[in-house]
């Protein structure tokens, strides 16, 4: 199934190196190997042979494209993908995958700026299958199986499990080495089951610490590991002040919605926060927009699910729900927000459009398919 960011890193690999990142087995390998199939190289750092090659330089120079899976994993990669591209260019095209956030290792050292440009590879959302499956058809499936392409173009719950078994498995016992020298695996396995069962609420570290029994910092710098495999993703809630927003309490959702636990509420928002976040990766890596994914709630604890932001200006604001069309918060909250600031009721299971109290209830599949991905 073609992905749509293909069209758009074909066309930046010609003016610069690309580098791609994104989960483990989301489809980066499959997407860098269909942009020149037929006179592409590709070497991945996991290969001793491989390895070698990388070090002399010995793929051919009459190629359309080089491709280089997890080149973090060497030394000084970025020194050294420098040197390349400072001494040939981009011909042949050169594009760098990881699994891990590569925006980490791009941090200190010798500098990359300039030289590329960078894009996030998601699961499947409901947009991007759209002429394949019909929309309620794929968030059924998406809420059930997860977005990843193995188990959703499978279709089935035995082998999604078996898969996702060793997916989550791979991650913390290979990958997590290669990032932070996490000693206690098992606690960050439980951790993992502990998130697992937290979609959709408010996180609170010192309560996680407890059941943990480490400190709130420990769990809190956990946490940003889990967030840069690219197992989970981390929602603050909205605040003007940035500082006060990375505070406050956060919500945490999964990368593969099938991960939630048996809910199906849950599931169905973990899949609209994924779906939400997925576009505003697009747009930040297509047009170089700056965005950002929030919920919003006051000291009365009233509360709507998501936030979308462009440019520093509010966007969407969007509660989802089962079945309900109750609108109470988002009637409370769009009052605060600039008029061109839109309200939207998504719901799961909806008939007809309705316009309730002035907000717009969407049909949650119909919106979705028609999301920029």
């Amino acid at each position: 199934m073609k992905r749509s960011i293909e069209k758009y890193i074909k066309t930046d690999l010609s003016e610069k190196m690309v580098l791609l990142s994104g989960p483990r087995q989301v489809g980066k390998t499959t997407l860098s190997r269909a942009l020149y199939p037929d006179n592409a190289e590709y070497f991945n750092m996991d290969n001793v042979e491989h390895r070698l090659l990388i070090q002399k330089q010995a793929w051919r120079r009459d190629c359309d494209l080089v491709i280089f899976d997890e080149l973090h994993k060497i030394r000084k990669w970025k020194s050294w993908i420098k040197g390349v591209y400072d001494t040939e260019g981009v011909r042949p095209r050169l594009l760098v995958t990881g699994s891990s956030r590569l925006d980490i290792y791009r941090k200190g050292g010798d500098s990359l700026a300039g030289r590329f440009h960078a894009y996030r590879l998601h699961p499947f959302s409901v947009a991007e299958v759209r002429g394949q499956y019909k929309a309620d058809t794929a968030l059924e499936q998406i809420m059930r199986l997860g977005g990843f392409p193995e188990p959703f173009l499978k279709g089935s719950d035995e082998d999604a499990k078996r898969w996702r078994r060793s997916h989550i498995d791979r991650i913390l016992r290979e990958d997590l080495l290669d990032i932070a020298a996490v000693r206690n695996l098992r606690s960050m396995e439980t951790l993992v089951e502990l998130l697992r069962n937290a979609v959709g609420s408010t996180i609170s570290y010192e309560s996680l610490s407890r059941d943990l029994q480490v400190s709130p910092h420990t769990v809190k710098l956990w946490v940003s590991i889990l967030e840069s495999l690219y197992i989970i993703f981390v929602v603050t809630p909205y605040h003007r002040n940035i500082a006060r927003s990375l505070i406050k309490q956060p919500k945490i959702y999964f990368y593969d919605t099938g991960l939630v636990k048996d809910d199906e509420g849950a599931r169905f928002e973990n899949a609209v926060a994924c779906a939400l976040l997925k576009r505003l990766h697009f747009l930040e890596d297509t047009v170089g927009e700056k965005c950002a994914l929030h919920y919003v709630r006051d000291k009365e604890k009233r509360e709507v699910d998501f936030l979308t932001m462009r440019d520093g200006k509010t966007e969407w604001l969007i509660e989802t729900k089962l079945s309900d069309t109750e609108t109470a918060s988002l009637k409370h909250f769009c009052g605060f927000f600039p008029k061109e600031t839109a309200t939207i009721l998504l719901v799961k299971s909806l008939k007809r459009e309705l316009l309730i109290n002035g907000i717009p209830v969407k049909k949650a599949g119909s919106w979705l398919e028609e999301l920029e991905t």
